[in-house]
C-alpha cells in the first residue's frame, strides 16, 4: 500500500471472490482495451453505483479548501459536514502548476489543504497515521468513520482554470488547461496531458481520493467564455480547445483504469459540466461523456450580473418568459420551437441524449444571485437591471447591476481589489435577510454590529420555474435563492426521471436554525432534505435506452464533426461521418436510426440526400413550459440507393440541427433484414453480429419499432397511389402506380417510407 492510501471500504470487502466486472460497468462507460477495470468495487451487477442502503442516489458537496477561519470569516470544516447525509465529497480545488502537474500548492503549515492545523477546534484534531494535516487529513479521518462516501479532487475551477493562485496569494497566468491540453496552434498537447494525468493519478494514491473531478471553465469554441483572466490566451486556442478537451479526459479514463486494475479498485472520472445552451454550442456534441462515470450539471449561474435580465439563479423549468431568451428571439424564431435553454430540466435533457439517467446529476446552488436598481417585472422577476459601468477586469461592455454590501456577503474581489457586485451570498444569510435579522457574523465580514436593514425582504416563489426569490421593494433587490421547498421539488424530480442526484455548490451555504442566537447559521436543512427524499427512493436508471436495443453489433463508426466555430455554428450543421469498419458491404439502401436528446426541437435533417426523418418524437409540445415531456427525438436516415459502403469506407453527410444536443446514442442499423446495435455505443451485455446470415432481428423480424400489421408487399401485386405496405420492418405508402419495385430500392422510386412499425 502506498503511503497515505486509505485502505478498502466495506462495499470493496463485499465483493465475489472473482466478480464478473464486465457485468458491472455502466452502460455507455468506456473500458480502456486490455484493461481488466475493477467495476465491481464501485459498481453492482446492474451498473449502479454502491453507496449505502440508504443512499439510492448521489448527494455530492464540494468542500472548498478557503473557508479556514483564518481570516476572521466563519470556518467551514471536514467536521462540518453531514457526512451521513453524502454520498460524495468533491474538494476544490486543485490546479495545474507550470510543469503541468496537478497540485494545491507547495507543503507548508499555511497550505490548507495538506498543513494546516486548527488547534482547540472541536472535530478538526489531526488522524497521526496520515504523513500530511490540513483538510485532507481531516478529509480521510471522517472516510474512515463513513466509509461508503467517496472523495473526488476537483481541479480548476473558475479562478483556476487557466492559472492558479501562488503560496504569497497572487495569480500566476500560467494558461492552466488551455495550455496543457491544447498547444498555441490549436493542436493537442499530449505530452502535457500525459504529464497531468500520470501527476493525478499519483496525487489521488497519495491522499486517499477516489477519483478525479476536472471542473474545466470552459473547453469551448465561443469568444470570450470562462474567466475574463484567460481571455487573451484562450481566445487564441478555441478552434482546438474541444479536440484538447477530448484527449485529456481519455488519457485521464485510461490511466486511472490502469491504476484502478493494478490496484484492485475502481476510480472515479467526473467533470462538472455547463448548463448553458450558449457555451454548450460551442462544445460540439460533448464527446467526453463516454469516458465520464457520471456528469455534474452545473445548473446554476443560469442568471447574473454578467448581464442586464434578471432572473433565477437556478430554474428547474422555463416558463415561457425569461426576458433574456425573449430578447434574442428563442421564443418566436421557428427553428428553436420555443424551446428555453435556461433551466435545469432543459440541460438535464441535453445530457440524458447520451447517458443513461443514473449517470447524471443536478446542480444546485447554496448560495444567491441578484441585482439591485431592478425596473419591471413581476416583484423584479424577468425585470431589468442595467449598470452604467461593469468592474474593472470583468472583461464585459455592458453588463447587470449587481447587488452589494449586505446583500453580497460572499463577493469575490475584481482586479483591483474592490467588491464584485453579484449578489452572492450563503443561503444562511439570505435566510436572515428574510427574516429581518442581522446576524452577529456580519462584523467579520466589515459591517458595523449595529447594522441595520433597509426595507423588507419578502419571500417570492413560482412554482412553474420551482424557484424562490427575495425582493426589496424599497431598494429594489432581488436575491434568487433556494430553499427547502425548491430543494424538495428538485430532489422530487430527481426521483421521478431516474436521474443519479443532486450536486451541491457549495456545503458552506446550507442553512440551519440557532434558536438561542435568533439566526440562522451554517447547517445542513437542504443537504438533509434531499437525504431524506432519496433514502427510500428506487434505483436510478441505469439503461441510456428508452426502446428495445439489439443485443449484436456491428463495428461501423459514427463521428459529428467539423463544427464551426463560436457564433458561426448557427445552425449547428457538423458533417455525420459513417464509417463501415465490419468486414460486411453495407448495400444502397441501408437505414440507420439513432436518438437524440430532446434539448433541440424535433426538426432536425440532412442535406445530403439521405432522407433523414424523425420517426418517434418523446416531446411534441413544441415549447418546453414546465418541462420537456420526453428524452428522445428517433431518427431514420438511409445510404442512397446508388451509395454502398465497402469494408473500410466512410460517407458524410450534412447534419442540420438547430439546438445544442449531446452524442446522439442508441444508433441501430439494419442489414439483410436484421438490426444491429453499434460496438462504439458501448452498451452492456452486447456481443459481436455477423451480418449476412439471412437471421431475424429482435423482437419478432422487425428492427426497433414494434410490429408490421399493415400487408407486407408482394412483387407480383399491383399497387395504386396511396397504397400502403409493409416490407423489412417499415410501412411504406405508394406515391403512384407501382408493381415490382421494392419499397426502398430507389430513393426516388415510388414508394415513401413511414417509418419502422
Amino acid at each position: 500500500m502506498l503511503l497515505g492510501t486509505l485502505p478498502a471500504t466495506a462495499s470493496y470487502a463485499a465483493e465475489p471472490a472473482t466478480p464478473d466486472h464486465a457485468a458491472c460497468r455502466p452502460d455507455g462507460l468506456y473500458q480502456t482495451p486490455g484493461v481488466d477495470v475493477p467495476y465491481c468495487s464501485v459498481y453492482d451487477g446492474a451498473g449502479r453505483e454502491k453507496m449505502g442502503a440508504d443512499h439510492q442516489r448521489r448527494v455530492i458537496g464540494y468542500f472548498t479548501g478557503w473557508r479556514t477561519g483564518k481570516d476572521g470569516t466563519p470556518a467551514y470544516l471536514a467536521s462540518d459536514i453531514p457526512w451521513d447525509k453524502v454520498t460524495h465529497i468533491n474538494y476544490a480545488f486543485g490546479h495545474i502548476d507550470g510543469a503541468n502537474k496537478l497540485s494545491v500548492g507547495s507543503d507548508n503549515a499555511n497550505n490548507a489543504a495538506t498543513g494546516m492545523t486548527w488547534p482547540g477546534v472541536k472535530g478538526a484534531e489531526m488522524d497521526p497515521s496520515l504523513p500530511y494535516k490540513g483538510h485532507f487529513n481531516l478529509l480521510n479521518k471522517f472516510k474512515k468513520q463513513h466509509p461508503n462516501v467517496k472523495s473526488l479532487i476537483s481541479v480548476g475551477g473558475w479562478a483556476e482554470t487557466g492559472g492558479y493562485t501562488d503560496d504569497s496569494g497572487k495569480r500566476v497566468n500560467s494558461g492552466g488547461f488551455y495550455s496543457m491540453a491544447t498547444n498555441a496552434d490549436g493542436s493537442v498537447n499530449q505530452a502535457g496531458i500525459n504529464t497531468f494525468a500520470d501527476s493525478a493519478v499519483d496525487f489521488i494514491k497519495k491522499y486517499g481520493f477516489n477519483g478525479v473531478d476536472i471542473d474545466y471553465e470552459y473547453p469551448t469554441t465561443m469568444k470570450d467564455a470562462g474567466n475574463p483572466l484567460d481571455h487573451q490566451l484562450a481566445n487564441g486556442r478555441r478552434a482546438g480547445l474541444v479536440k484538447g478537451y477530448a484527449a485529456l479526459m481519455k488519457t485521464l479514463r485510461e490511466k486511472l483504469d490502469r491504476a484502478g486494475a493494478a490496484d484492485g479498485r475502481h476510480y472515479l472520472l467526473t467533470v462538472a459540466a455547463p448548463s448553458s445552451g450558449y457555451l454548450l454550442r460551442g462544445m460540439e456534441t460533448f464527446q467526453v461523456q463516454k469516458y465520464l462515470d457520471y456528469v455534474n450539471i452545473m445548473s446554476y449561474d443560469l442568471h447574473g450580473a454578467w448581464n442586464e435580465y434578471v432572473g433565477p439563479n437556478a430554474s428547474l423549468f422555463d416558463d415561457g418568459k425569461d426576458a433574456e431568451l425573449a430578447s434574442a428571439g428563442v421564443y418566436t424564431t421557428s427553428q428553436y420551437g420555443g424551446i428555453g435553454y435556461l433551466n435545469t430540466d432543459w440541460a438535464y435533457h441535453y445530457f440524458r441524449g447520451s447517458m443513461p439517467a443514473g449517470r447524471i446529476n443536478i446542480g444546485l446552488p447554496y448560495y444567491t444571485r441578484g441585482f439591485k436598481n431592478v425596473t419591471g417585472g413581476t416583484d423584479g422577476l424577468w425585470g431589468k437591471a442595467p449598470a452604467a459601468s461593469c468592474p474593472a477586469g470583468a472583461g464585459l461592455t455592458k453588463c447587470g447591476d449587481g447587488a452589494v454590501g449586505i446583500d453580497n456577503l460572499w463577493h469575490d474581489k475584481d482586479t483591483d481589489g474592490k467588491e464584485s457586485p453579484a449578489g452572492s451570498n450563503p443561503m444562511w444569510h439570505a435566510k436572515n435577510l428574510e427574516k429581518g435579522v442581522v446576524g452577529d457574523y456580519v462584523s467579520q465580514y466589515g459591517f458595523a454590529a449595529n447594522t441595520q436593514l433597509t426595507g423588507t425582504y419578502v419571500r417570492k416563489y413560482d412554482s412553474t420555474l420551482v424557484a424562490p426569490w427575495l425582493w426589496n421593494a424599497q431598494k429594489k433587490v432581488f436575491l434568487s435563492t433556494e430553499d427547502e421547498q425548491s430543494v424538495k421539488a428538485k430532489a422530487d424530480y430527481v426521483v421521478d426521471r431516474g436521474i443519479g442526484g443532486t450536486m451541491v455548490w457549495e456545503l458552506a451555504g446550507d442553512y440551519g436554525y440557532n434558536a438561542a442566537k435568533g439566526q440562522y447559521e451554517p447547517g445542513d436543512t437542504l443537504t438533509t432534505a434531499m437525504y431524506e427524499k432519496f433514502k427510500s427512493a428506487t434505483p436510478y436508471g441505469a439503461t441510456r435506452a428508452t426502446i428495445d436495443m439489439p443485443k449484436e453489433t456491428l463495428d461501423i463508426g459514427v463521428d459529428f464533426g467539423q463544427f464551426a466555430l463560436g457564433d458561426s455554428n448557427y445552425p449547428i450543421s457538423p458533417k455525420l461521418k459513417i464509417t463501415n469498419n465490419s468486414a460486411t458491404t453495407l448495400p444502397g439502401g441501408t437505414e440507420f436510426q439513432f436518438d437524440y436528446a430532446t434539448s433541440a426541437p424535433g426538426n432536425a435533417k440532412d442535406q445530403s440526400g439521405f432522407g433523414t426523418k424523425i420517426v418517434r418524437s418523446d416531446h411534441t409540445a413544441g415549447n418546453n413550459i414546465g418541462g420537456l415531456k420526453g428524452d428522445y427525438h428517433r431518427v431514420s436516415l438511409k445510404l442512397p440507393a446508388w451509395q454502398s459502403l465497402a469494408p473500410g469506407a466512410s460517407v458524410e453527410l450534412d447534419f442540420v440541427y438547430y439546438l445544442p444536443t449531446s452524442t446522439p446514442s442508441n444508433w441501430t442499423v439494419t442489414v439483410g433484414g436484421k438490426a444491429y446495435a453499434l460496438a462504439g455505443d458501448l452498451a452492456r451485455g452486447t456481443t459481436p453480429g455477423k451480418p449476412g446470415d439471412g437471421g431475424t432481428p429482435p423482437g419478432g423480424g422487425n428492427p426497433p419499432g414494434g410490429t408490421c400489421t399493415v400487408t407486407a408487399w408482394d412483387a407480383a401485386t399491383s399497387y395504386t397511389g396511396g397504397t400502403q405496405v409493409s416490407h423489412k420492418g417499415h410501412n411504406w405508402k405508394a406515391k403512384w402506380w407501382t408493381k415490382g419495385e421494392e419499397p426502398g430500392s430507389s430513393q426516388w422510386g415510388a414508394w415513401e417510407d413511414l417509418g419502422g412499425c
